[in-house]
């Protein structure tokens, strides 16, 4: 089994990263979450660092769960810590996994599927400095089951 999920591990970042050839990527980071369960007092938290201002980025939440994961989608909140902020922005979202037509929406590797969901409409032009992102189920689950990891993505827009 371990053999098995390293090398469908290995496949996925393969992907991952022939994709993202097209864009320039700033950070992505995601939690591991333990048992494949994703408890609601659980919020990983993610920092990083905006040098370019002048560039204008995409966030992502990305989220990587197995085929037994019993929904279509994912509720959280999303805190947000920008530069200057004293308390987080939160934004609760529902995040859609998958539809009745097309299945799982996301990149799928054997019953694996990687889903990489941007939370902002459009590229956005961010302060220069520290942020902090951390991600908080809000399912009626608790503990949320085959969730195997969150995390969050930041791409510079090419254009």
């Amino acid at each position: 089994m371990g053999m098995k999920l390293f090398k469908l591990a290995a496949a996925v970042a393969a992907l991952f990263y022939l994709q993202s050839c097209q864009t320039i990527d700033v950070y992505e980071r995601n939690a591991t979450l333990d048992d494949h369960k994703w408890l609601s007092a659980q919020k990983p938290s993610f920092d990083f660092t905006i040098e370019d201002t002048t560039a204008r980025y995409s966030i992502f939440v990305v989220v990587r769960h197995s085929d037994a994961y019993r929904y279509n989608n994912l509720w959280v909140n999303v805190h947000t810590k920008a530069p200057g902020d004293s308390v987080p922005n939160v934004q609760t979202l529902d995040l859609q996994l998958a539809t009745a037509d097309k299945g799982w929406l996301g990149v799928g590797m054997d019953d694996i599927y990687e889903h990489r969901i941007r939370i902002s409409q459009a590229p956005v032009q961010l302060k220069p400095g520290p942020y902090q992102f951390s991600l908080e189920q809000i399912m009626r689950d608790d503990p949320l089951e085959h969730v195997l990891n969150v995390g969050i993505r930041v791409e510079k827009d090419p254009s």
